[in-house]
C-alpha cells in the first residue's frame, strides 16, 4: 500500500488529478452548502459550479490511476535493483496499516460518490429554473421576457415543457443538446419557427392544472378599449363566453372539443394556421370527415394531429401582444394616465414605429411623447410632466417586452389562435366551407363560442347593471 501512495505522488499526472478532485470537490460542497443556507446564485455560476466542476472532478479522479500506470510502465523500462516499487500493490489486510489505508480510500471512495451524486442531483435542479432556460441572451431573451410577463410567470418551464417523467426529462436534454450546438455555432433561426415540433401532449402537461372538467358553464367577459379622441373615451365590449365543456353526459360550447368521446384529427400546414381536413370520430366510433374546399400544394407540406389544448390556446405563456391591446391595458391599469389628451392614439402611434433596439425605442419613444405636449399642450406639458414622463417611460417598456430585432420579431410575428380577430383562429376550421360528403358543415355561428352583449359602447347597461 505504501507503494501505492509513492506511485501517486511520483508522477504529475496523478498528482494533478488529486489537485482537481480536492479543489472542486471543495469547491462544489460549499455552493451546496450555501445554497442550503439561502443564498441564490447567478444561473451562470450554477451552470459552472454543478455542470461544468463535476466534470472536472470525475477528469480529476481518473487521472490519479492513469497516472499510476503511466508511472508503472516506466518502472518496467528498469532493472529490478531500480525498481523501488512494486508494480503492483500488495494488500494484506492481516497488517493494520493496511487496513487503516484501506479503510481510508473507502471513505474517500464514498465520499467521492456523495459530491458527485449531490452535484448531479444540483445540476439537474439547475437546469430546471427558468433563469437556466433564459440564459442564452440572443435566443432565448425574447420568450423569457413574456414568460415573465405572462400568466404562467410563476410555473417553471420544465413543469409544461417536459412535465413528470424520467422519459421526457431525457427526450428534453436530447433536444436540447442540439439547441446548444445550434446557439454556440449560431444555426438558429430567426425568428424561432412555431408551433414546436414533438411538443408533450397537453394531457400530461398543461392538464395537470387546467384538466376539462374544471371549466364549465357561460363567464362574462369585458374587453376595454379606447377611442382616439383627445378624452380617451372608453369603449367596453362585454362577451358572453360559452365556456362549455364536459357536463354530465353531454358536451356544449368552447370545450367541446376536449370531451374525450369526441377525437378530433385535423389535416393542416406545418404552421398549422391553415386546416384542409377535420375528421371527427364519435363516441359509437363512426366518423366524419370535412373537407377543405383549399387544397395544398403537396402531401409533404402537411401532417394530420389530433386536436388538443395548445391547437386554440397556442400561446398560453410567450405572449406576444398586439400595440392597441398593451396601450388600452396599460390606460385601465393606469400606468398611462388617461386624462393626457391623445395618449391612446399618440401611444399605439410610437409602439408602431420601427426602432433598431430596445434601448433606442425607450429613448425616442419618451423623447416623442414628451415632444408631443410640449408642442400641442405646452400648459399641460408643465403641469403633468410626471405622468408623461410614466407614459413615455411604459410605452417603452411595452415596445421592449413584443419586439425584439436581433431575432427578428415585431408586431404580430407570433399570432395567438384565440378567437379571431388578429388571426384565423377558430376559423380556420368554422368558416362554413369544411363539408361532408353528405353536405354538413363546420359551422361560423358566433352564438356557438359567446353572446355579443355590447360592442365597444360607452358605458353599456351591462356595465351599469353589475357595478356596485
Amino acid at each position: 500500500m505504501r507503494s501505492f501512495l509513492k506511485s501517486v505522488l511520483s508522477n504529475v499526472i496523478s498528482i494533478a488529478g488529486v489537485a482537481l478532485t480536492t479543489a472542486t470537490g471543495l469547491l462544489i460542497v460549499t455552493m451546496i452548502v450555501l445554497e442550503s443556507l439561502g443564498f441564490v446564485l447567478n444561473p451562470y455560476i450554477g451552470v459552472f459550479i454543478f455542470m461544468v466542476l463535476p466534470g472536472v472532478f470525475a477528469l480529476g479522479l481518473i487521472l490519479i490511476p492513469v497516472g499510476i500506470l503511466l508511472h508503472r510502465r516506466r518502472l518496467r523500462s528498469l532493472t529490478p535493483e531500480e525498481q523501488e516499487l512494486d508494480l503492483f500493490p500488495i494488500i494484506n489486510l492481516n497488517v493494520n496499516r493496511t487496513r487503516y489505508v484501506a479503510a481510508i480510500v473507502l471513505v474517500l471512495t464514498m465520499v467521492n460518490i456523495v459530491i458527485i451524486s449531490a452535484a448531479t442531483v444540483q445540476g439537474i435542479h439547475t437546469m430546471d429554473q427558468p433563469e437556466f432556460c433564459g440564459s442564452c441572451h440572443s435566443v432565448m431573451n425574447p420568450e423569457f421576457t413574456t414568460y415573465k410577463n405572462s400568466p404562467h410567470a410563476r410555473v417553471a418551464c420544465v413543469t409544461c415543457h417536459i412535465g413528470p417523467g424520467a422519459d421526457w426529462f431525457v427526450k428534453a436534454k436530447i433536444s436540447g443538446s442540439w439547441q446548444l450546438v445550434a446557439t454556440m455555432l449560431d444555426l438558429y433561426p430567426r425568428p424561432i419557427p412555431t408551433p414546436v415540433k414533438n411538443l408533450r401532449p397537453a394531457r400530461d402537461t398543461c392538464e395537470q392544472c387546467h384538466w376539462p372538467q374544471k371549466f364549465t358553464g357561460d363567464r362574462l367577459k369585458l374587453i376595454t378599449s379606447y377611442k382616439d379622441d383627445e378624452a380617451n373615451t372608453e369603449l367596453t365590449t362585454a362577451l358572453l363566453l360559452r365556456v362549455g365543456g364536459n357536463q354530465g353526459r353531454v358536451s356544449r360550447g368552447i370545450h367541446w372539443h376536449v370531451d374525450p368521446r369526441n377525437q378530433i384529427r385535423y389535416l393542416a400546414n406545418e404552421r398549422r394556421d391553415k386546416i384542409f381536413d377535420v375528421e371527427l370520430t364519435q363516441e359509437d366510433g363512426s366518423k366524419k370527415l370535412f373537407l377543405s374546399s383549399e387544397r395544398p400544394e403537396t402531401d409533404t407540406e402537411t401532417v394530420w394531429r389530433v386536436m388538443d389544448c395548445v391547437d386554440c390556446h397556442n400561446r398560453p405563456t410567450h405572449i406576444y401582444r398586439l400595440p392597441e391591446r398593451e396601450v388600452f391595458d396599460a390606460i385601465k391599469g393606469e400606468k398611462i394616465s388617461q386624462s393626457l389628451p391623445f395618449i391612446a392614439r399618440e401611444g399605439i402611434r410610437t409602439l408602431k414605429t420601427d426602432y433598431p433596439s430596445a434601448e433606442e425605442a425607450r429613448a425616442k419613444i419618451s423623447a416623442d411623447i414628451d415632444g408631443f405636449y410640449k408642442q400641442n399642450y405646452p400648459a399641460l406639458a408643465a403641469s403633468q410632466a410626471e405622468q408623461i414622463t410614466k407614459a413615455g417611460t411604459t410605452l417603452g417598456d411595452l415596445w421592449a417586452r413584443n419586439v425584439f430585432p436581433s431575432m427578428k420579431i415585431t408586431w404580430g410575428t407570433y399570432a395567438s389562435n384565440i378567437g379571431h380577430e388578429h388571426a384565423p383562429g377558430c376559423f380556420r376550421c368554422h368558416d362554413e366551407e369544411h363539408v361532408t360528403a353528405e353536405k354538413e358543415t363546420i359551422s361560423q355561428d358566433c352564438d356557438t363560442c359567446h353572446s355579443l352583449l355590447a360592442q365597444e359602447e360607452e358605458n353599456p347597461q351591462i356595465v351599469q347593471t353589475l357595478k356596485p
